[in-house]
C-alpha cells in the first residue's frame, strides 16, 4: 500500500501558465450584478445603482479593474 509523504516535494513543472489563462477579461456583456459580485458586495438597490453608474462611466473595463 502506498502512502503520500507530506514532506516530499511537489512535482516540478518548469512551464509558465500563459497570462491569457490567468485573467478572464470581459469578453461578454457585463451586468450591474456582475460588477457588484466582483466587488464582493451584496446585491442591494444601492450597490446596483453604484454598479450601473460605474458601467455607464467606464463600460466593461469597470469589471476588468476588479478582477485579475
Amino acid at each position: 500500500m502506498s502512502t503520500s509523504q507530506p514532506d516530499s516535494p511537489a512535482p516540478s513543472d518548469d512551464t509558465v501558465t500563459p497570462d491569457a489563462l490567468l485573467h478572464i477579461g470581459s469578453n461578454g456583456e457585463v451586468t450591474a450584478e456582475d460588477l457588484v459580485l466582483a466587488a464582493g458586495r451584496d446585491i442591494t438597490p444601492a450597490n446596483l445603482a453604484w454598479a450601473e453608474r460605474k458601467l455607464k462611466e467606464e463600460g466593461p473595463a469597470a469589471l476588468d479593474k476588479l478582477l485579475p
